[in-house]
Formats: structure tokens, sequence, C-alpha cells
């Protein structure tokens, strides 16, 4: 894990998350990671890929030194990576691993769920956008959008349509179309909580 780099475009069963950022070392990522775990709404989350037959091994989740401005990824049989280069506080680890953990939920609870469908990745998205807390109001206010009204879901599909251009598969039009037509039912899907934190 020491000094790994991983080129982290995106590929038919993966999901990135883009930022901007300076970051850590992959080590103290990796001890951020290990707080992350101790955070209510990470034991959640692994608890319930768990109780959904997941398997989630050692090297699950690991830090690497990304060379994309992405601040992490989920990919169907590598696990979840947080890049260390990107992150600068606990908070960010924490909410990379939250959206992440959704996608890897997603992956393992979804039949037939195929990252290179335009759809089946919004919905993904939409579902991690809107769960993991990435488009609280504070959240934006520090990013500089200052919008009082409809600021979540607007921040929602901003970083939907971010995420799934990246997929070499969806064109900005195609991943458009797909996250208009999946919204409603994919926005108010919040499994596996009772209803959106």
């Amino acid at each position: 894990m020491e000094g790994e780099t991983a080129d982290v475009k995106g590929t038919p069963n993966s999901s990135l998350s883009v930022v901007h950022g300076d970051g850590v070392s992959v080590e103290e990522c990796q001890k951020m990671i290990q707080r992350s775990l101790r955070t209510p709404t990470v034991k959640f989350l692994m608890g319930h890929l768990e109780k959904s037959g997941c398997s989630i091994g050692d090297n699950f989740i690991k830090a690497v030194d990304c060379k994309q401005q992405v601040s992490g990824g989920y990919t169907r049989g590598g696990g979840i990576m947080v890049c260390s280069n990107y992150m600068n506080m606990q908070d960010e680890v924490n909410q990379v691993l939250i959206h992440e953990l959704i996608h890897a939920y997603d992956d393992c609870t979804g039949k037939n769920l195929n990252w290179a469908n335009c759809a089946h990745h919004a919905c993904s998205e939409i579902r991690a956008g809107h769960l993991s807390g990435d488009c609280h109001f504070k959240r934006e206010l520090l990013r500089g959008y200052m919008k009082l009204r409809g600021h979540e879901q607007d921040c929602v599909k901003r970083r939907v349509m971010k995420s799934v251009i990246a997929n070499p598969f969806c064109s900005e039009t195609a991943a458009k179309d797909a996250m208009e037509a999946v919204w409603d039912t994919c926005y108010n899907d919040t499994r596996p909580f009772d209803r959106a934190p």
C-alpha cells in the first residue's frame, strides 16, 4: 500500500468522485480511514454491506495517491480507494467513505447493476449524493455555492453530471437524459437508511 499510485479513469465497473486539493500522505490517509471506520454512518453502512452478504476483505478500503483529480472511487472487485493527495481533513475522508460505501451497497444489492449503463450509474450517483451529505448546505457554502432554496437537489444534479460524464460510456447528453429519467425513483430510494440522513 505504501506509495501506491492509482490511475483512476472511469471503467465499466466503477464510480468516481471529482474534486480538487493538495492532500496528505498515503500513510496519513490510511490512519484517517481507520478513524472513519469508527464513525456511526460508516459503521452503519459497513454493517449493511455485511448483512447483505457483500464480501468486504481487509483491503476493501485503501488509501492511494491518484493521478486524476478525484477524491476517491469504488470499483467492483477492487473495493474503495480514497485519494490521499486530495484529502486534507478527516471530514473529507468520512464523506468519501460514506459516498463510496453507498455505491458498494448499490453494486452488491442491485440486481444486474451495470456501471456502463448511464441510467444505472446515474441512479447510484443520485443516491450517493443525496444520502452521503455531500450536498449539505455548509459544504455547498464552502464550495462557493450560496443558493438558499433547492441547493441540495441542484448540488446532487451537478455532482451526478460530473461523475457520469467521466464514465467513458456516457456522453454529456446521455448522462443528462439518464439522470432525468431515473431522478424521482433514485432520489427517493433511501436504502439502507429508513430516510435520508
